[in-house]
């Protein structure tokens, strides 16, 4: 059993209550470049059977009940801003949604000096250029799993409503800013290869790779930006190479083999876990993030199972973590866990 995560501090445990019950909390600092998503992720929507093509990969969706999008987002109107002493301007649940007339409605106007400096992942400000919202634009794609949102005075309106903060703060793109995060697992076994259950639930017990992030020191679930143009199969393939086996960091007889691998696993059928509208704390009024969240399954255990973890980018820390509902993981990573244990019929 793995007993780094039962010995957490009291501010780790009511970080994670106050998750859980959809309160505010102290947000993580975010680096330059979001590299790992601080996808604070609440998934909202009832998902369907479905299969979902991208690229050569086939991810499966099964029929799973989900919290209603009718909840207001909360991480998103968090007092203070991530990374900044800015402050949001309060909204009220009552005020969140857009449908609700509100003059006295201010909000802050910022964005980070890191996005100011006009990085090769950030946009220009509007006006110095012309984005096209609800479509692919170029390289970039502006388009939302939440389907078609609105603009106003050029500028896109997050689709969950009101933050208290226009601008793009922490984040590079104006509308959706793209994630994946790869959710690669195994299952436990014994000295024989046999696999280890749960002495309570006589369910097999899964693991998976879990991160230690650099910003805020919580356990997690890998993950990143999709880079312009870039399919969401490659995003997820590229960030858990960089930062579960630190690819960019080994010899290239070490990388080819790596790459190897993880070709291997990530061509096998995925089950996408959660796909939509983060509750971020970097999100604002005109920026906001969405995600994919993949399962990728070494069943055999010759895969990926086999290479030696090691911490690369933006991870402080790399190990296989068992699947189990007393861990406390950083944001709502939990949750997707537990959807995985039960499409897997794994111990939760």
């Amino acid at each position: 059993m793995v007993h780094f995560l039962l010995r957490r501090d009291c501010i780790g445990r009511i970080r994670l209550a106050l998750t859980l019950f959809g309160l505010p909390c102290a947000v993580c600092a975010a680096g330059v470049r979001p590299a790992i998503s601080c996808s604070s992720s609440q998934p909202f929507r009832t998902s369907q059977a479905i299969r979902a093509t991208s690229c050569s990969n086939h991810y499966t969706t099964s029929v799973q009940t989900m919290p209603s999008s009718a909840a207001p987002h909360v991480k998103s109107r968090c007092p203070q801003y991530p990374g900044s002493k800015i402050k949001r301007f309060p909204v009220p649940d009552a005020k969140v949604d857009w449908s609700q007339d509100w003059p006295q409605y201010n909000p802050v106007s910022y964005t980070d000096p890191s996005v100011l400096k006009k990085p090769a992942w950030a946009d220009p400000d509007i006006g110095s250029f012309s984005p096209k919202f609800n479509a692919v634009d170029g390289a970039v794609d502006r388009t939302s799993f939440d389907g078609s949102y609105k603009n106003e005075k050029g500028k896109p309106l997050n689709p969950h409503g009101r933050t208290g903060l226009t601008g793009r703060g922490l984040l590079g793109r104006w509308g959706p800013n793209h994630a994946a995060d790869p959710i690669v697992t195994r299952w436990k076994v014994d000295t024989k290869g046999a696999k280890v259950l749960h002495s309570v639930s006589k369910r097999p017990v899964l693991q998976f790779v879990a991160i230690k992030r650099k910003d805020c020191g919580e356990w997690a679930i890998p993950g990143g930006m999709v880079d312009p143009g870039e399919q969401v199969s490659l995003t997820l393939q590229r960030e858990f190479s960089e930062e579960a086996l630190n690819s960019l960091a080994v010899l290239p007889s070490e990388r080819a083999k790596i790459h190897e691998r993880i070709v291997k696993l990530f061509k096998s059928a995925g089950f996408q876990v959660y796909k939509g509208y983060v509750d971020d704390p970097r999100n604002t009024d005109n920026v906001w993030m969405e995600t994919v969240a993949v399962n990728f399954h070494d069943d055999s255990g010759n895969s990926v199972s086999e290479l030696p973890l090691q911490a690369g980018d933006d991870a402080g820390q790399v190990q296989w973590v068992d699947v189990d509902s007393s861990y406390p993981l950083y944001a709502s990573h939990s949750h997707f866990l537990e959807l995985v244990a039960k499409e897997r019929k794994a111990h939760w």
